[in-house]
């Protein structure tokens, strides 16, 4: 077969059929027109007309997330571009693969404050994994398999190709060829973990009397689940997660002690404090896990998995680093765990687990099940209840989001989609759309508040026009609950604009985009309202869910605080506050 002949916009789409690209997420304007044309001259490549640019790489995110593909973005120049910056920014935290293609005015007029134009490159220079400019037609296809291979290797991230519009012409004509395999002198991510210090390690972890094990979102990233799994078995250690990591470890296991950090249990935070080894596996230490860094795990040997080596002793300093995909790693120490005649303590293992079952005791998630008000982490429970535990959960941030990571136990990887390192709001929805395109016979429900569902609310129009059946949770308190909480507990209860005066009547609003609407007021109406929106399969139902507005997310460690300095849900057992 000979070399064909095609131009930029052509080459683009064969270079996306190439890489197996399912959908692309986008929205048209002058500078990517070429671009559009060539899309809509062929069939491989699906294109996802969304309301937002903002929505577009939400979506592509989404996708990518519960599917482990990359999520692809097309954006035209100017705000097109920029309007996309969020989405690339959320990404880029929470280490997603995307490649986000964003049309550029014409080589001859860069520079010139041409119409939309913006400096992309630089503008997203901060908040990618890498970005590309384009400069000629023949250098397209090349930059496409650099894009896709820099995205989806090592520590995966966001990747932009800035496509000025002249490369795109389609009286331009190239030689296409799709290399099989690229390299890049300046990239080359380590893979396997260094043997020497897996060995070091695996004696560290077998000398362990108060061991814990904190795996985060590179574990779901790595698809390690099982071998974390394995590993957590065989040793009988416990075993936290952080926020982006829930479901690498199944969350109804006993060896669970529940998410770690600011709003993490009592259990895991204090299991954190007290133990003197902890194995860091996939997770980056983040503010939010540590609390007060010079009292973070103050009597314990770390080890630390990571396939990024400047996320290693980046925060907090480690005695074993091991620089590698988590799944290799994890898969050689359980082979040297299973060959060592070296065993753990087992008494001193079997005290540590008495002091956690101790810990357990204090039932840090309590709140007050015989109130008229419908409770929000009722709704989770019962959300939980009526899915089976098996569906794919969205969410926007906030105390939503604290709430669905507490009281809705991920068994899976990938079924836990939210915006953990930027926190973005207006996430949820658009990500639960790209969830449903990528699942489509799956229960997909996007868990939000009447603050953050406004931020994207336009893409209920998108959810309509390729039909995909997702279930909206509103838990509507009137408030920006988080801030609410935040004012209450550090500002003497002064609620500077966190209170929203004029909120939607959300059923009226579903139904006027064709979607269906459901508002409950009572606590009795939760189950069967959630029940009648899962049994609605093809349709898009907002349930709009009127809660509690006093009730706050628990436990919780303030700024500047450590991990045994947490203020406890009145009511707990013990009935205390450790502040």
């Amino acid at each position: 077969m000979g070399i064909v002949e095609l131009s930029g916009a052509e080459i683009l789409m064969r270079c996306l059929k190439e890489e197996g690209v399912e959908y692309i997420f986008g929205y048209p304007g002058g500078a990517v027109l070429h671009i559009y044309d060539a899309l809509f001259q062929q069939d491989d490549v699906k294109h996802i007309l969304v309301r937002h640019e903002q929505g577009a790489t939400h979506a592509a995110d989404g996708y990518a997330r519960a599917t482990g593909k990359p999520g692809v973005v097309l954006v035209t120049s100017g705000p097109g571009a920029t309007n996309a910056v969020t989405g690339i920014a959320t990404a880029y935290l929470d280490s997603i693969p995307l490649i986000v293609i964003s049309g550029q005015v014409p080589s001859p007029v860069i520079g010139s404050d041409a119409f939309q134009e913006v400096d992309m490159v630089g503008i997203t220079r901060p908040c990618v994994k890498h970005n590309f400019l384009v400069k000629d037609v023949s250098e397209i296809a090349e930059t496409m398999k650099k894009a896709f291979m820099v995205a989806t290797t090592g520590r995966p991230g966001p990747v932009v190709v800035d496509i000025p519009k002249d490369t795109t012409d389609p009286s331009i004509k190239v030689p296409f060829k799709y290399p099989k395999q690229i390299s890049m002198r300046s990239y080359n991510p380590v893979v396997k973990g260094h043997k020497g210090q897996i060995k070091k390690a695996v004696d560290v972890i077998l000398e362990a009397e108060r061991p814990m094990i904190y795996s985060g979102g590179g574990v779901v990233l790595g698809n390690a689940a099982k071998e974390l799994t394995e590993f957590t078995k065989h040793l009988g250690y416990p075993i936290t997660n952080t926020l982006m990591g829930l479901g690498a470890y199944p969350a109804t296991d006993s060896q669970f002690v529940g998410m770690l950090g600011m709003h993490g249990t009592y259990e895991a935070n204090m299991a954190m404090h007290e133990c003197d080894v902890l194995i860091a596996i996939g997770a980056r230490f983040d503010d939010r896990v540590t609390g007060k860094l010079s009292e973070f795990c103050p009597n314990c040997k770390i080890i630390h998995i990571d396939v990024d080596p400047s996320s290693i002793s980046k925060t907090v300093r480690v005695d074993v680093p091991i620089v590698g995909e988590v799944k290799p790693v994890l898969a050689e120490m359980i082979e040297l765990l299973k060959g060592s005649k070296k065993k753990a303590p087992a008494k001193a293992i079997k005290e540590w687990w008495k002091q956690i079952d101790e810990w357990r005791r204090m039932d840090c998630l309590h709140y007050d099940r015989g109130s008229e008000l419908i409770k929000p982490q009722f709704v989770i429970e019962t959300l939980y209840e009526v899915t089976g535990g098996d569906a794919y959960v969205t969410s926007d941030v906030g105390q939503h989001q604290m709430w669905a990571a507490q009281y809705y136990p991920f068994d899976k990887p990938r079924r836990w989609i939210n915006s953990g390192g930027l926190g973005t709001m207006g996430f949820g929805l658009p990500a639960a759309i790209g969830v449903k395109l990528g699942y489509p016979d799956s229960d997909v429900v996007c868990v939000t508040g009447e603050a953050s569902i406004q931020m994207c609310l336009q893409e209920l129009s998108t959810a309509l026009q390729y039909n995909t059946g997702i279930k909206i949770v509103n838990l509507n308190n009137r408030f920006m609950g988080m801030v609410r909480q935040w004012q209450e507990f550090s500002y003497e209860s002064r609620y500077s604009h966190s209170y929203l005066d004029t909120i939607p009547d959300f059923v009226k609003l579903a139904e006027s985009y064709g979607h269906v609407g459901i508002l409950v007021e009572k606590p009795g109406d939760v189950k069967d309202a959630l029940k009648e929106a899962l049994k609605l399969k093809d349709r898009t139902v907002f349930l709009d869910i009127i809660t509690d507005p006093t009730e706050n997310v628990y436990p919780m460690i303030e700024a500047g605080k450590a991990h045994n300095e947490m203020r406890l849900a009145p009511g707990s057992i013990g009935s205390r506050e450790l502040a």
